[in-house]
């Protein structure tokens, strides 16, 4: 053998060496709920370089965004788990985040943005959530106040609509505190079950034959998956879109309130950050954040015909032209 190919071979061995060991340093992150280049897994993605955590160097991120059916849900955890995730992080609700807990008891679980974990029975307490779960609360103000916000825009509105997802664990809380706003309002609801993608066909027919005057939705896993199809029904309908997420007024919602996105990611980095360096979820508290974000879109008032109240145009943190 020459003196250049023996080089060459102990250099390509030591290459492999390299390669073996940085891959035996990469942490796997397992994501239920979001796809890789969903904005929402990207912004996190980001937050975690900020505290050092680099895909491909000492971290993966193994996306599973699962199913519409809430059922499979448990088997996109268990998934995970065989594919050696170290934490499951879910961004797909409480649903979601208690099918992965019946998944591991062992395994970290991240819930990301859910809704009173503590009501649905994921955790314990808050401060002290006991399980390998912890996570970001959904701090949403009561459901009515998408309603107000609706009435605010549209003072004229009489009948609005509501989708909401009977799988969902949270559903009878949902309907009912929008039931009671819109009784306190003087506002008609028509609230309209819709569980699976096909569902909204049906739905947005029925919604043309009431002819309601406002659309509104809360973060739920059906309506964020198929949020493109959602709003491009409403458009073509002319029906105003009141939504739970900056990118529902991105893609053509009226309005949209929700926690400021950039609060949410940050701390969802710091708790998996702390995580990933050996704490235990059990004693780490779910934070609560408190920054709100209402985005305004007065593109889409205007191909509605609408005029933005002032008081709406004022409080807005974002206004979309």
């Amino acid at each position: 053998m020459s003196c250049a190919r023996r080089q060459l071979l102990l250099l390509m061995g030591a290459a492999y060496c390299g390669w073996v060991r940085a891959q035996a340093g990469v942490r796997v992150i397992g994501v239920l709920g979001n796809s890789r280049d969903d904005p929402a897994t990207q912004a996190l993605v980001t937050a975690m370089e900020k505290l050092g955590w680099n895909e491909g160097r000492n971290v993966r991120y193994d996306c599973r965004p699962g199913s519409d059916d809430y059922e499979r849900l448990g088997d996109v955890a268990r998934a995970l788990l065989a594919a050696k995730a170290e934490v499951i992080v879910v961004t797909a609700g409480v649903t979601a985040a208690l099918a992965a807990r019946r998944a591991t008891e062992t395994t970290p679980i991240f819930a990301l943005g859910v809704a009173d974990p503590v009501r649905f029975g994921l955790v314990r307490s808050l401060a002290n959530p006991g399980a390998n779960v912890t996570g970001i609360v959904a701090t949403t103000p009561a459901w009515g106040k998408y309603l107000e916000l609706a009435l605010e825009a549209l003072p004229r509105a009489k009948r609005l609509a509501l989708f909401a997802n009977p799988a969902n664990v949270g559903f009878d809380d949902y309907v009912a505190q929008n039931e009671v706003a819109a009784k306190a309002l003087g506002l008609q609801l028509k609230v309209l079950r819709v569980a699976e993608e096909p569902q909204l066909d049906s739905a947005f027919d029925t919604l043309n034959r009431e002819r309601v005057d406002v659309l509104v939705f809360g973060p739920d896993r059906v309506f964020i998956r198929h949020l493109g199809k959602l709003l491009k029904r409403a458009e073509e309908q002319q029906l105003p879109v009141v939504g739970p997420t900056r990118p529902a007024a991105l893609g053509g919602a009226l309005l949209s309130y929700s926690l400021d996105p950039r609060e949410v990611y940050e701390r969802s980095a710091a708790l998996l950050d702390r995580i990933l360096r050996g704490s235990r979820p059990a004693d780490i508290a779910f934070e609560q954040p408190t920054r709100y974000l209402l985005v305004v879109n007065l593109e889409a008032a205007r191909r509605l015909g609408i005029i933005v109240p002032s008081s709406l145009m004022l409080r807005a943190d974002e206004v979309l032209r």
